[in-house]
């Protein structure tokens, strides 16, 4: 029995070493310098029209109950959002990020506050894709009842192809000043040793919140989409000779 258990173990220290050993992975090589490392950080930027333009809407109601206030702000939100799928905007690009509830108080001096009424508010995020289109479909949701408007964010829809032009800007711009370097020290660039992507880059403007209370207006609002820089920040490593 001893002898049975004590091969037992020896084939279960086998398996586990067997498949130590077949999980083993290669470790990738570092470059050995023979030379001068240099590490460059350089900066890559491309501009392009914003294409997307996103708005926080909404209704901000008061009513002297909670229910009063909810349903105002309910009856007064439908037509926002229908004005907004009226306009062409898609379901996708119509979403809840807001919806409260709170009470308002009256205070005086040596006495508890107390409850005057309710205040409800429900806010969605608008993303439009025609910029251009979205200034004359604030004015249509102020027409119908939003009283709150924050925004616009332009931002590029698909960046990517963006990006990879900054990042081959940012490796000639790398390049040319490791070139500068090593002809300044007497040397010559012999190769890249690494290259890593810093996270981050060029931010759009914040935008700047606007309180809509009526729909009165002397002109249709305006959303010029301007220019928006994107970019990237690598660091490029290279050995002098």
């Amino acid at each position: 029995m001893r002898t049975s258990r004590a091969l037992m173990a020896a084939a279960a220290v086998t398996t586990m070493v067997a498949a130590a050993q077949a999980q083993t992975v290669a470790a990738t090589p570092v470059p050995v310098i023979q030379g001068t490392r240099l590490d460059i950080v350089a900066e890559g930027a491309v501009s392009r029209v914003p294409d997307i333009a996103t708005i926080n809407a909404g209704v901000v109601t008061q009513g002297v109950t909670a229910a009063a206030a909810m349903s105002e702000n309910a009856g007064r939100m439908s037509a926002v959002v229908a004005a907004l799928k009226q306009a062409g905007v898609a379901d996708r690009d119509i979403q809840t990020s807001t919806l409260s509830l709170s009470p308002q108080y009256r205070y005086a001096e040596n006495k508890p506050p107390v409850i005057t009424g309710y205040q409800a508010s429900n806010q969605v995020t608008v993303r439009f894709r025609d910029v251009k289109r979205s200034g004359a479909i604030l004015d249509a949701l102020v027409a119908q009842g939003a009283n709150q408007i924050n925004g616009p964010n332009l931002s590029i829809d698909k960046p990517e192809a963006a990006l990879d032009e900054a990042r081959a800007a940012a490796i000639r711009t790398a390049r040319a000043r490791a070139n500068l370097y090593a002809e300044a020290s007497g040397l010559r660039v012999k190769r890249i040793l690494a290259i890593s992507e810093q996270a981050g880059g060029f931010q759009p403007p914040m935008p700047m919140p606007m309180m809509m209370a009526r729909a009165e207006k002397a002109a249709d609002t305006a959303v010029e989409a301007g220019e928006q820089k994107l970019g990237v920040t690598l660091t490029v490593s290279f050995e002098l000779e």
